[in-house]
């Protein structure tokens, strides 16, 4: 028996036909300003409407996205159209922020929620915390392995969602901040200027070293199933219908374990044709790929092909029909669908002048369903006193009946919906003075300078190879853990946290909820980095009730946002470093011959020929920093708790430097950048 779906995208409604005609059991689109693909046509709440209706009457379901950061000043905003969607009888909403988690529990709790990619669930740690906060599926990064998603389904009830065909963000989703750092163009606000597919060279030469392929999976799908994963979804809100039609016609075969048409795949969308690397654990350069003259061309061969796939619509529902003439008595249709039936009323029938109405006649003006999701699986016909209706008649009595066994199943996906507003945040005060905190990527960076300091974070590896070093600052250490931690390794970490208490550190730092349950579990106390993406008060809310000490703030927010955040969680920001702009599982470093003897430590060029920092961490993933360094550490800054300094590639005597100089209030010499603090993002 079939338990899994296909899950397409519909970034507007002749997309939304295309999945639906070709066979896709589920489409997810967005509605509103808080989707990830907010250059997409998308729905308004008019056309929402009509959607979901559409794809219901076929046995569709639909998943609206919600998966993007909010601020303070559009929770209203969001809060309506929370309603909107609940009123429309979606199926599910998908979600990044905890704000929005909030706003769909408060306005309809019976909205099932999703987990977005865009929350970077990469390990069990993660699916098991959202599964326990009630989220009913969890769509899983894009850079696991068969092993690693199997690993987790062992370990989760909640639906799996897996992404197997359509494009590769280069870095983890929700930890990338190249477009909107570069251009104020957030992908965590749905408006990714995708810089990484311009051209990016590494210290081989090697050119679009930020570029990947596209993800095909087609040929591993059934093994997916067999792990019992519950929904397979396309990539491509922002293609054509044909992409849609092609895809979802292709994995339909590739589950049935047809033969599917590769090349067709390939003409219409790739960017040197697919890999599936992340699935098979290859990571390597063949990965890469950019689009190039040839991919974009070979689409015109293939699209009317493609456009005969959608053009006929289908309706998939059986209605038996019965007509009933009586003499002196309005006519009657009564309509069954599955358990439901309805009855509607028509003209009198009249004595006919010359013979009855023939059954023929009757079936066929009763069969004409048109557009409808219906189609005319029997019709019965009684007739004892001989009489006649008029065309007009028929019709109208079919007309009345479909609609109104259309209603019928509809209204079957109606929610309660509570007339819920958010309440204006109120004023936060920090007590006193910023305290100021300094995160080291290498012990080797600190000296006695910091002693000053509130707390010295340290990547937990860094602690554990200077143990013999730090007795005397086990009391100000933050214990860093990795940003991305995939099952393999979630046992090893739990170990170390065990070390670590055992030399008396007990306060851990991440940026990512599989961290969360893993400090939890180890007992140390909570402190939250950038990577957890809070924008606004909701979201510090959530954190606080979590168990949190304290927060860093987004870098995606401005000194304004910042000023008006509410809740009483203590929050800080960083005020120096070269912020962090990609994580990456694949590395843009490697060479055919894979890492050779890379010390780790290196860079990418971009096209203006500006070097930007990269790091690698422990050949399990790697870090992309910005090319200039921020620096706010001589503004005035009276709406926080702490500021970090967030050294990565300096100098001990760099970073002494640095801290002598903000000390002073004063600012650094050569080039830097105040971020986003006074940059409002589109």
């Amino acid at each position: 028996m079939k338990n899994y779906e296909i899950l397409a995208p519909a970034g507007a409604y002749e997309q939304l036909r295309a999945a639906v005609i070709c066979g896709a059991d589920a489409v997810y689109l967005g509605a509103g300003n808080f989707n990830a693909r907010r250059n997409a046509q998308n729905f308004t709440n008019e056309n929402l409407n009509e959607a979901v209706k559409y794809c219901h009457l076929r046995k569709v379901k639909v998943y609206v996205t919600l998966n993007t950061l909010v601020f303070d000043k559009e929770l209203p905003e969001l809060y309506e159209t929370v309603k909107s969607i609940a009123q429309s009888g979606a199926d599910a909403v998908i979600v990044q922020d905890f704000a929005t988690v909030r706003a769909v529990k408060e306005v309809c709790p019976e909205l099932p929620i999703h987990a977005s990619t865009q929350m970077a669930v990469h390990n069990v740690s993660g699916a098991l915390y959202l599964q326990n906060m009630g989220f009913s599926r969890i769509v899983l990064a894009r850079e696991l392995s068969l092993e690693e998603i199997k690993e987790i389904r062992k370990n989760v009830t909640s639906e799996l969602e897996v992404f197997v065909h359509g494009a590769h963000c280069m870095s983890a989703s929700g930890n990338c901040y190249l477009s909107a750092m570069l251009g104020e163009r957030s992908g965590n606000r749905g408006l990714c200027a995708q810089g990484c597919r311009l051209n990016w060279k590494n210290t081989h030469g090697r050119e679009y070293a930020l570029s990947l392929k596209d993800m095909s999976y087609l040929d591993s799908i059934n093994e997916l199933a067999d792990i019992g994963v519950e929904s397979f979804k396309i990539e491509g809100r922002m293609k054509r219908p044909e992409y849609v039609a092609a895809s979802v016609s292709s994995l339909k075969k590739a589950l049935n374990g047809e033969p599917y048409e590769k090349e067709i795949l390939r003409s219409i969308f790739s960017r040197n044709g697919f890999t599936d690397g992340y699935l098979t654990g290859n990571r390597n350069v063949t990965m890469f790929g950019y689009r190039g003259k040839e991919d974009v061309t070979s689409a015109q061969n293939v699209l009317k092909d493609l456009e005969s796939l959608y053009r006929e619509d289908i309706r998939p529902l059986g209605v038996e029909m019965t007509l009933t003439l009586e003499e002196n008595k309005p006519s009657k249709l009564e309509l069954f669908f599955e358990d439901k039936s309805v009855c509607t009323f028509g003209d009198t029938p009249e004595i006919p002048r010359n013979a009855p109405l023939p059954k023929e006649i009757a079936e066929r003006n009763l069969s004409k369903l048109g557009n409808t999701s219906f189609y005319a699986k029997n019709i019965e016909f009684s007739n004892k006193d001989s009489l006649t209706l008029s065309a007009s008649s028929l019709n109208a009595l079919r007309r009345d009946g479909i609609e109104k066994l259309e209603s019928l199943i509809i209204t079957e996906n109606t929610k309660t919906i509570n007339n819920i507003t958010p309440k204006r945040p109120s004023t936060y005060y920090p007590l006193g003075k910023p305290k100021t905190r300094a995160r080291f990527e290498k012990f080797s960076q600190y000296s006695e300078i910091f002693n000053n300091v509130e707390f010295i974070i340290l990547p937990i590896d860094e602690i554990l190879k200077n143990s013999d070093k730090i007795t005397n600052l086990t009391h100000k250490i933050i214990a860093e853990l990795p940003e991305l931690i995939y099952p393999k390794t979630e046992q090893k970490i739990l170990e170390k946290l065990s070390q670590l208490k055992s030399m008396g550190i007990t306060k851990g730092s991440t940026g990512n909820i599989g961290g969360v349950k893993l400090l939890k579990e180890s007992g140390f106390t909570l402190f939250g980095a950038h990577g957890l993406n809070i924008t606004n008060t909701l979201a510090l809310d959530f954190y606080k009730n979590e168990g949190f000490k304290d927060v860093v703030i987004s870098f995606e927010t401005t000194e304004k946002t910042i000023k008006n955040l509410g809740s009483d969680l203590p929050r800080g920001i960083y005020i120096y470093g070269h912020l962090p702009l990609m994580l990456m599982r694949s590395c843009p470093q490697k060479s055919e011959s894979g890492c050779g003897n890379c010390n780790g430590k290196t860079h990418l060029t971009d096209r203006k020929g500006i070097n930007f920092p990269l790091l690698c961490r422990d050949r399990q993933y790697s870090i992309l920093h910005n090319s200039v360094p921020l620096y706010i550490g001589d503004k005035n800054l009276t709406s926080i708790d702490f500021g970090v300094l967030y050294f990565t590639t300096e100098s001990a005597d760099q970073c002494a430097r640095i801290y002598e100089t903000f000390s002073n209030n004063e600012t650094i010499p050569g080039l830097k950048t105040n971020g986003l603090f006074y940059r409002e993002l589109l």
